[in-house]
Order: C-alpha cells, then sequence, then structure tokens
C-alpha cells in the first residue's frame, strides 16, 4: 500500500474532475490531443524537455478508447480499475498491481470511483536508454520485456504483473512518484536509475503475469522458456522445458514461434553466444574454456557459429573490446 500522504496528495480532485462531479459526461479531448483520431500527445501531457511523468487517472467518467504516443506505464495505488484492450481483453487492475502499454495499443478505462486511485506514468522511449545500459548483459528476456515497450517492436500489446506482495516493486515505484511530484537535483538520473531497478525486480518476476487472459497466456510461455534458457543455457534442452510445462515439444515451438519470432534453438544459441560474448570481454580465460562453460562441445563448430554471428572471430572479438575487459 501507497505511503497515506502521497495517497492522499493524488486523490485531490482535479479542474477536469470537479467539472464530470458536476455534470459533464465526457472527458475533455482537447486536454489530450489536437488531432481527430483520439492519440494522446505527449506534447500535452509532458512539459518541454521532460522525459517522464505523472497524472492521476482522470476519475467518475468512461475514458473511450484511445491510443498514446509514448509509452504508458500505470500502476493501482488503491482500489481497482477495469481496463479494455484492443476493444475485446477485459482486465481489472487492483491495488499494487503494474499495466505496461505498448503505444499502438487501444486502450480504455471504465469510470472509477473516488477511492481508486491510478497513477500514469506517462514516458518517452528515450528514458529507457540509461536503463537499457543498467540491465547489462544483453538477452532475451530483457530483449522481450523492452519490445513490450517499443513501438517499432511490437512484441505485445500489454503486460499487466500482479506485484501486490514484490515489496522492492512497491517501493521503487512509490519512490518514482514521490520524484515525479517533488523537484529534486539530479532527478532525471535518479529516475532512470530508479526506472533500471524496477526493471530489474520485474525481470525476476515475470510469474507474476497475468495468464487468466487468453491474449497473455503466449507471452508468459515466453516468458517461462527464457527464463529456464537464461538459467540453465549450458544443458537447456527442449524436451525438458516442454516436461515441465507439460506440454509436447512442438507446442511449444510453436508458441514461441508466435510470440518470439524465434525458435528454441535459435534462442539458445543467441543467449550462449551473448555469454561466450561477455566472457571473452570481461574475463582472461582462454577461449576454450569459454565454449565448455557456454555450453558447447565442438570448438570449430562453436568458431563458425560465433563468427557468424558477430562478423569476428572469438579472439579477434576480445582484442577489440579489451579496452572494456578485466
Amino acid at each position: 500500500m501507497i505511503e497515506s500522504n502521497l495517497l492522499q496528495h493524488l486523490k485531490i480532485v482535479s479542474e477536469e474532475e470537479k467539472l464530470l462531479l458536476e455534470g459533464e459526461k465526457n472527458v475533455q479531448k482537447s486536454l489530450y490531443t489536437n488531432e481527430p483520431d483520439f492519440v494522446v500527445d505527449s506534447r500535452k501531457m509532458l512539459a518541454w524537455g521532460k522525459l517522464i511523468d505523472i497524472r492521476p487517472h482522470t476519475r467518475f467518467v468512461h475514458f473511450p478508447a484511445h491510443k498514446h504516443n509514448y509509452i504508458e506505464m500505470i500502476y493501482m495505488c488503491s482500489g481497482s480499475t477495469t481496463h479494455i484492450i484492443n476493444g475485446s481483453s477485459s482486465l481489472t487492475l487492483h491495488t499494487g498491481e503494474l499495466l505496461l502499454l505498448n503505444p499502438n495499443t487501444s486502450h480504455e478505462i471504465l469510470p472509477a470511483g473516488m477511492d481508486d486511485i491510478a497513477v500514469n506514468f506517462i514516458i518517452l522511449p528515450e528514458f529507457f536508454d540509461r536503463v537499457l545500459i543498467m540491465l547489462e548483459e544483453k538477452n532475451a528476456l530483457r530483449d522481450f520485456l523492452i519490445g513490450t515497450l517499443r513501438p517499432e517492436k511490437n512484441v505485445a500489446d500489454y503486460l499487466h504483473f500482479q506485484s501486490i506482495d514484490i515489496l522492492p516493486v512497491q517501493n521503487l515505484i512509490e519512490n518514482l512518484i514521490w520524484s515525479l511530484l517533488n523537484s529534486q537535483p539530479n532527478r532525471r538520473g535518479i529516475n532512470q536509475t530508479t526506472m533500471g531497478l524496477l526493471f530489474l525486480h520485474l525481470l525476476n518476476h515475470t510469474d507474476r503475469i497475468n495468464v487468466n487472459d487468453s491474449s497473455q497466456y503466449g507471452q508468459h510461455l515466453v516468458f517461462t522458456v527464457l527464463q529456464y534458457i537464461e538459467t540453465n543455457y549450458r544443458t537447456a534442452e527442449l524436451t525438458e522445458i516442454s516436461g515441465r510445462l507439460r506440454m509436447p515439444a512442438y507446442a511449444v515451438s510453436k508458441t514461441l514461434k508466435k510470440y518470439s519470432g524465434h525458435t528454441f534453438k535459435q534462442l539458445l544459441q543467441t543467449k550462449r553466444l551473448n555469454q561466450a560474448a561477455f566472457l571473452l570481454s570481461t574475463t582472461a580465460l582462454p577461449v576454450e574454456d569459454i565454449i565448455a562453460l557456454t555450453g558447447y562441445d565442438n570448438t570449430s563448430y562453436f568458431h563458425r557459429i560465433f563468427k557468424e554471428y558477430y562478423h569476428l572471430t572469438p579472439r579477434a572479438y576480445r582484442i577489440k573490446n579489451a579496452k572494456t575487459a578485466f
């Protein structure tokens, strides 16, 4: 539960909400866009030069279907709100839960009451540049999550995290809200670092993605497989994860290809090669040891696929990246 003084501040009735309580029937679209299509415009939502800001969700009215030209993250501080995604999927966001929306997603919200307090984070893609650096080593799980937030990726329409009892997530979101409400020195760096920490924790809790909605099931399965690859890349096999999921291997493969665009073999190979590159650039381990550590037992095969992927031999890759090594 969000800190009480902060919650009381967020509950203050806005000028727009006062008009709704006085009898206005619809949202004022001019507050959100100047375009005929209802695409909420970041230029209306963000002061010039800002990459991120927040605003409490407008209560007491049905918020009609709209899209955004920015990334939206919604956090439910208290109560609940019901969201309709792409005109068909319905989900209810409860206290402590988080919703991440792709900019291309059509989104509408049913009327919220006085105590239904949601905070909308309005975020430009550039804000995530430092966040991506914080996530360190490139991996498929990170790319899948970040792809959800990038309009050019179109990986997923939304992610719904049932995160009410994940204390670090709650604390980090509250810190972000406080920071954005209270100007302070170095706030951009602080906010980007806080968001990076938040994403690191969310990567550890992909099991909390809501799978009650069928449109989320495939995405959740992909996360499960990617998490398995991340932690078992040396020995990972499709038959093993299929057995854990109690699904035929062909069904897992088909779902992976549909939602990630890659086969199990491709995802596993990408992880192994990325790990090899990481070890080459950050350790003095012999190449032969790195080959074994990343799950390969055929040296010539490893050299061939590494060069195909990075367009450099392992030795040349190490030399090129020596300035960042050990």
